[in-house]
């Protein structure tokens, strides 16, 4: 299957982030160029160091990604292509290319930037060609133009097996979350398909079965009339963590030096002492609470750590709130970022709710997936339903810092099994780690699918504005023109997602034309 790279935030160790160890590798320096006021060819010996240090790295790169392999792959996956490259990519990743990329640049080669889909075809034809330059045997044979895409090839084929073939103009799918109102509304389903709609969303937090149903029938209804498939993602909720019944005094605000409670049981009551109390949707979370543990509230609209724990309650103090303070609600996210949880991503609602998914949907959403074994726990859930073999296609959502810093084990994990993506889940992701790290983390996630050739899906905020109000922002636009570069892009609901669609399909196209992933691709200049 296919697969990316990553570096976690303040709580996670990233894969691919260079180690403290990280190897410097040797400088080589040029011979100075000679005074004649005709340019010089460079001294051979200076080629021929430089091509010594990209085969020392290259050996480097096949002994260290082995023991890679070895730590995160089940032996059925050591041999899978996607797998190999992404350990070649990690290993290479622990190295500090720097220095010998500029030594590269200079002679106009390869700087080994883009290499995320093609680790030793890429280092391989820099050592035929600095071999040639230097005047001495090749050390390795030259890859063949088909070896040297592999990767590229192999992550369009993967791709389309999970979300379908791509439009004619343009690489990326587009894919939208339906409200509940599609389960009645056949049009929307319509107009979104006509829109540009690639893949549609359900939501198994919300609804029921039936309105599922509805939903799914009224897509492919659409997509029928289209004349092209249009599949279906339904996401299982997990166990989401949220606010419960709430209890304020004086209609106060969470603001900086706030006192909030969280309780596992009974009915919250708040008082001049107290005057924040709230019961949490999973009790044992308090107690898995500990002093000097943040909490994040309502998609990091307030973050606070923990001061104090008792048996059933966990007081908070409030470092930061949004301007004008945040009201406490019930039903509002909570972040946990430095709390081992220990619980099952599969719910009871989820175990009852796979019925309905195996019977309508095309993909699977899991939702709160950490741990390589969180890829067997669903996959024994569908062998007890007789799906194991249905060709339904299963998407991870990376919202923890524990699927950040486990992400190649689950790619491993997944390869080979069935269509297999990552969703790249902003929301809940920036409120785990932290929003100065998303930026980031998003870029080392692509690179880490890109290299195992998994397809990656851009979620959460995308053209928000867009999609509530009609006008985007201008911020807004580039973080969509920058989406171009996964698989797939992800809106959300909202009165105004046609037009949001419709924006995106003609974005992502004129997009394509200037990069693919990370390499620039030189159109022609028109607008000079």
């Amino acid at each position: 299957m296919p697969r990316k790279s990553t570096s976690a935030a303040p709580a996670v160790s990233s894969p691919a982030a260079p180690s403290p160890a990280a190897t410097v590798l040797p400088s080589v320096s040029v011979a100075a160029a000679s005074p004649s006021p005709a340019a010089a060819p460079v001294h051979a010996g200076a080629l021929s160091g430089l091509l010594d240090d990209v085969l020392v790295l290259r050996g480097r790169v096949l002994e260290e990604a082995g023991g890679l392999i070895g730590r995160f792959a089940a032996p059925a996956a050591t041999d899978d292509p996607g797998v190999v490259n992404l350990a070649h990519y990690l290993a290479v990743r622990h190295h500090d290319l720097r220095d010998l990329q500029r030594r590269l640049m200079r002679h106009g080669l390869s700087s080994l930037g883009r290499m995320e889909g093609r680790v030793l075809p890429t280092l391989d034809a820099v050592a035929f060609a600095l071999a040639a330059l230097a005047g001495r045997p090749a050390p390795v044979e030259e890859p063949t133009e088909a070896a040297f895409f592999a990767g590229e090839t192999a992550l369009a084929v993967h791709t389309e097996a999970l979300l379908g073939a791509p439009r004619p103009h343009r690489r990326g799918r587009i894919m939208v979350t339906l409200p509940g109102e599609a389960a009645d509304d056949g049009a929307q389903a319509e107009r979104l398909v006509a829109a540009g709609m690639d893949v549609a969303r359900i939501n198994c937090a919300h609804d029921d079965p039936d309105a599922w149903r509805r939903m799914a029938g009224h897509v492919r209804a659409a997509a029928a009339r289209s004349g092209r498939a249009v599949p279906i993602l339904m996401d299982i909720a997990g166990p989401k963590i949220r606010t419960g019944a709430v209890a304020v005094h004086d209609k106060g605000r969470l603001v900086p030096g706030s006192n909030l409670v969280l309780i596992a049981e009974g009915t919250p009551e708040a008082g001049k002492h107290e005057p924040f109390v709230a019961a949490v949707s999973l009790p044992e979370i308090v107690r898995r609470l500990s002093v000097g543990d943040r909490v994040r509230y309502d998609d990091g609209k307030v973050e606070a750590v923990v001061e104090a724990v008792s048996e059933d309650r966990a007081r908070l103090h409030v470092l930061r709130a949004k301007t004008g303070g945040a009201k406490l609600k019930p039903e509002k996210g909570l972040n946990l970022p430095d709390t081992a949880l220990g619980l099952s991503p599969l719910t009871d609602k989820d175990a009852a709710d796979l019925d309905a998914v195996i019977a309508i949907a095309d993909m699977i959403g899991y939702s709160f997936v950490s741990h390589a074994a969180d890829i067997d726990l669903l996959e024994d859930m569908l062998a007890a339903r007789n799906a194991s073999a249905k060709p339904l296609g299963l998407i991870a959502k990376i919202e923890r810092p524990e699927a950040v810093a486990n992400l190649p084990a689950l790619i491993a994990r997944a390869a080979g099994r069935r269509p297999f993506g990552v969703m790249i889940a902003r929301g809940d992701l920036a409120a785990e780690i932290g929003f100065e790290r998303l930026a980031e983390m998003q870029e080392e996630i692509l690179w880490i699918c890109e290299a195992a050739r998994v397809p990656a899906i851009w979620a959460t905020q995308v053209l928000e504005d867009l999609v509530k109000d009609g006008v985007p922002s201008r911020g807004e636009m580039t973080d969509a023109a920058m989406a171009a570069r996964a698989e797939c892009v992800m809106l959300n609901k909202g009165p105004e997602v046609v037009a949001a669609v419709e924006l995106l399909d003609r974005l992502i196209g004129r997009m394509g034309d200037h990069f693919t992933k990370k390499t620039p691709t030189l159109r022609a200049l028109k607008s000079w």
